[in-house]
């Protein structure tokens, strides 16, 4: 299975809150989408694979923005920080149930609404069962093809 790969276009199409190319450039995005194919298991994923590699770029590209920002106030750049649960202006306070959309098991992913569903679908992908191939594991009794969402990857 051959997928195209994304490119700066297509995500921006896919995401078009992406779409300012001062703020969100083609080097940037290129950067992420080569980072994301490394680390975005194409076994697991599939036929989505790309939608993985795309949510993956769009949580780093959302903290870079965030590490930008800080740095052209002054601020140190890629400093963390969890969610805002509340903020008030003069007589008006707002409060969000941040642990709501948080996934306690998710760390740095919660910071961004790509990266909870970005690590909400990689449960998906890696909740099925997965069998080994191969003669290094004909000693297990595992033998066969690699099997996921009724595609076959490899054989003995």
């Amino acid at each position: 299975m051959t997928l195209p790969v994304v490119t700066p276009s297509q995500l921006r199409s896919d995401f078009p809150e992406f779409g300012d190319r001062g703020v969100y450039t083609d080097s940037q995005i290129n950067f992420w989408l080569t980072v994301a194919y490394k680390f975005v298991n194409a076994l697991r994923w599939g036929s989505s694979l790309n939608i993985g590699v795309e949510l993956f770029t769009c949580h780093n590209l959302v903290l870079e923005k965030q590490a930008a920002d800080a740095a052209s106030f002054g601020g140190a750049p890629g400093v963390a920080g969890g969610p805002v649960s509340a903020k008030s202006v003069d007589k008006v306070s707002v409060n969000y149930d941040t642990g709501a959309g948080a996934d306690p098991d998710s760390s740095h992913w919660n910071t961004t609404v790509y990266g909870t569903r970005y690590k909400y679908m990689i449960r998906l992908f890696g909740a099925g069962p997965i069998n080994v191939s191969g003669s290094n594991c004909e000693g297990f009794g595992l033998s066969g093809a690699v099997v996921w969402g009724g595609q076959q990857f490899g054989s003995n």
